[in-house]
């Protein structure tokens, strides 16, 4: 009787339900695809973009930084507004922002210009993403219907950084750089165009926007990143590195005490007290840190050491993405039979098999199987673990704090993937730097004097030698990547203990089951 009254009763979430369900996924599919690719779709383009608009090497980093702090930072108060204002309402809204800065970097004329230009884009991203989350919810019914959803939103935004780098490469081999912010515009026209026609509006809860604990969460993040990603330029001892990692600590902590204060918090802390859901933000985070640092350094090994072109190195992902795409569509189908647990605990132990296969890597590694093997297991990891993720995060959180829970899901994938790289990149500089002096004596026991005097002048090694100080940071920096993915296995094998009877379960089952 339950279970009938259950299926009987819409959530209290839905306004009503469209009439054209596939069309509604693809516009919230395809706006999580535009705004988790445009974090690696700019990464190939950047020496061009460097060139043209004159940055230095060092502020050159801050293309992609301007991006994900301001994406990452306010992913909380996106998904707080949703709930207040609409989800619907504020997802056309953040779509319309993602567009006009994409434009407004496509023309940008100098270096400040287009960093500002990037912030815009991850403040449009903050808004728009959790919406189209948590507007899932309110589109499709629970259980097998919604589980397909998620399982196509989840393979979308698992592939969608392989995506970028392709997308990238061949934007800008066959037209411009600025063409990875242009091509944004038409896609967030069309969706903000068709959202209205087949996305349902979700019901607006009245409520205040805790903007204190907006601001102290937003610049605590930035503070911590930023002292991480200035570590591996100036060391843990540089006095702006301290005093950044101090405001982070002062910032994050008066978050904590305005969220357990606060009325109407940004962060209802009692979502963490749910076992399993503070798991999966744990272990979301871990993945997140391991995902970006693949990316990055398998991007660079493969266009570097390889010699791969920009436009080849995009179809080197093309594995990663249809093994994430086809693992995801597995578990999500599956879901109601087995549970999130095998699926979490399979796709753990693969991305921790393929981070330890990938710290194999040495100069002669090619890029099959030495690249492809372990991107093919992160991939089939990465697939596996988004789905039931996202169910256990979801599952029995009242209508009403959704969009804080799956707005808190996405934090903790931008700030793990931001934290990640930031701390494997330090371990990878310092590696580099400490290999770069053996491999100058090496080169300069060899080097005749017109090689000498050429390196004196430019400072640059040559091949083979440079590759041996790429290799050798690239070598310490997975082995770190190893501790996130080790710490993502422990978590889903011994802190998540959802099982199929009891995962996952809409507000509208539970409110039956109180009933009967």
């Amino acid at each position: 009787m339950a279970t009938s009254r259950a299926l009987a009763t819409p959530p209290p979430a839905t306004a009503r339900r469209g009439r054209r369900p596939g069309i509604a996924l693809t516009v919230i599919a395809a706006t999580q695809l535009m705004v988790v690719l445009d974090i690696t779709i700019v990464n190939i383009a950047l020496p061009h973009i460097q060139q043209a608009l004159k940055f230095s090497t060092t502020d050159l980093s801050w293309v992609i930084n301007a991006y994900t702090l301001t994406f990452g930072g306010l992913l909380l108060l996106g998904g707080r507004a949703g709930d207040i204002l609409g989800r619907r309402r504020v997802f056309i809204v953040g779509v319309l922002v993602f567009a006009f800065a994409s434009l407004l970097g496509g023309v940008a004329q100098n270096s400040a210009w287009l960093l500002a230009a990037r912030a815009l884009q991850g403040v449009g991203g903050a808004i728009a993403s959790p919406t189209a989350l948590a507007l899932i919810a309110t589109n499709f019914e629970e259980g097998p219907e919604r589980n397909r959803a998620f399982g196509v939103f989840s393979a979308v935004a698992g592939a969608g950084g392989a995506i970028g780098v392709l997308l990238g490469g061949m934007l800008t081999s066959w037209l411009s750089w600025r063409w990875v912010f242009f091509v944004n515009v038409p896609i967030g026209i069309a969706i903000a165009l068709l959202a209205p026609l087949y996305i349902d509006e979700s019901e607006r809860h009245p409520g205040h926007f805790d903007l204190t604990g907006a601001i102290t969460a937003t610049a605590g993040m930035v503070s911590l990143v930023y002292g991480f990603i200035r570590t591996s330029d100036h060391g843990w001892t540089d006095a702006v590195t301290l005093s950044a990692f101090s405001l982070a600590v002062v910032l994050l902590a008066a978050f904590v005490a305005n969220e357990q204060r606060a009325r109407q918090p940004i962060t209802p802390l009692h979502l963490l007290r749910d076992r399993n859901r503070s798991g999966a933000y744990g272990l979301m985070l871990c993945v997140a840190a391991t995902m970006f640092s693949i990316f990055f350094f398998i991007t660079l090994f493969v266009q570097e050491v390889l010699g791969f072109s920009p436009l080849r190195a995009g179809f080197a992902f093309l594995p990663i993405s249809v093994a994430t795409i086809a693992t995801a569509q597995f578990a999500a189908r599956n879901q109601i039979r087995w549970g999130p647990k095998p699926f979490l605990v399979t796709g753990s132990v693969l991305v921790l098999a393929g981070v330890a296969w990938a710290t194999r890597i040495d100069i002669d590694t090619t890029y099959a199987p030495g690249i492809l093997g372990p991107t093919l297991l992160f991939g089939f990891g990465m697939g596996s673990i988004f789905v039931p993720t996202i169910l256990t995060v979801v599952s029995q959180v009242a209508p009403h704090e959704t969009g804080a829970a799956t707005g808190m899901l996405n934090t903790t994938q931008q700030v793990g993937g931001s934290l990640g790289l930031s701390i494997l990149v330090t371990v990878y500089g310092t590696a580099s730097r400490n290999e770069a002096r053996q491999q100058v004596g090496k080169f300069l026991q060899q080097a005749t004097p017109q090689q000498a005097l050429q390196f004196k002048a430019t400072g640059k090694l040559p091949a083979p030698y440079s590759s041996e100080v790429l290799v050798h940071g690239i070598f310490r920096a997975f082995q770190m990547g190893l501790v996130f993915a080790a710490l993502a296995a422990v978590i889903t094998m011994f802190v998540i203990k959802v099982r199929p009877s009891s995962a996952p379960i809409g507000p509208s089952e539970r409110d039956a089951e109180g009933d009967a």
